[in-house]
């Protein structure tokens, strides 16, 4: 337990650092594993800090100034304050990237639905196995191996997992959830980043942007919208039309006039084709 003299050391401290920084975030650790967060810090080591502590000292720590306050809102049961100088998505995604395989506790409340599909497994026929059945998983004997006999979803997102289920998940080494540290909310160049925002594929954001961008020059080009995409592609079709109508109309015009006499001379060579059969 820290005394009071220590505690306002510790802010002091840790507020001079927020000025050393250039982005500010908050993470969210409750259900998170030490092992996770000692893992992801040893990634991030020489890249970015890492402020644990009690709500309250962590408000205090905020309130360096306007900005770093603004995410005092985020702070949420157990959290902690991330500084770096790094870009904010980069920072986001090598938080994400450094994920965990998590077993399935009893009474835990599941945070995706379970499977569990049919094939052979690893199992030993004996107690283990009774185990498994007790958990309503089909569970059979082939040729003296241990196979789950079909695919089975046994436990629904939000539904409580019972003690058995969560035994019998542990005994065939299924590991169902994933832990991972993600940013709630990062404060970086005046400007405040949600964690909605942060969390985006950079492919499939690049492929939706190109996509969008095609369609709207699409949409120019056949609504004779003139910009610096459409105008060389316009040009050529109205070129190309005039031409096509200067042909048609027989006009003689310069540029015009090399196609109807090439035209002429075709329309003379099959007359005189012609005359020469009969």
């Amino acid at each position: 337990m820290l005394t009071k003299s220590q505690k306002k050391e510790f802010v002091l401290s840790r507020q001079a650092a927020l000025k050393k920084y250039k982005t500010i975030g908050i993470i969210q650790l409750s259900g998170i594993p030490d092992r996770l967060l000692q893992a992801t810090k040893s990634k991030l080591k020489g890249r970015a800090e890492f402020i644990l502590g009690r709500k309250k000292m962590l408000e205090k720590i905020l309130e360096t100034s306007a900005d770093s306050k603004k995410l005092a809102a985020a702070l949420s049961g157990t959290c902690a304050i991330v500084l770096s100088n790094e870009d904010p998505f980069e920072l986001f995604k090598t938080f994400k990237s450094n994920k965990i395989k998590l077993e399935a506790k009893p009474k835990q409340v599941a945070t995706t639905d379970v499977f569990v599909h049919a094939g052979e497994t690893s199992l030993q026929p004996g107690q283990a196995v009774t185990e498994v059945k007790q958990a309503g998983i089909d569970v059979q004997i082939q040729k003296g191996k241990v196979v789950i006999g079909k695919d089975k979803l046994v436990v629904k997102q939000n539904e409580v997992i019972v003690p058995a289920l969560a035994k019998a998940l542990h005994t065939l080494g299924i590991t169902p959830f994933t832990a991972v540290i993600e940013p709630v909310e990062i404060f970086s160049g005046g400007l405040l980043f949600k964690k909605a925002l942060l969390d985006i594929d950079p492919n499939k954001t690049a492929e939706e942007i190109a996509h969008g961008f095609n369609s709207a020059v699409a949409l120019c080009f056949e609504c004779g919208i003139t910009n610096s995409y459409t105008i060389k592609t316009l040009i050529t079709k109205a070129f190309n039309n005039a031409m096509a109508v200067g042909v048609h109309a027989g006009v003689y015009d310069k540029g015009i006039t090399e196609k109807l006499l090439s035209n002429a001379a075709s329309h003379a060579s099959a007359l005189n084709s012609l005359t020469h059969k009969k």
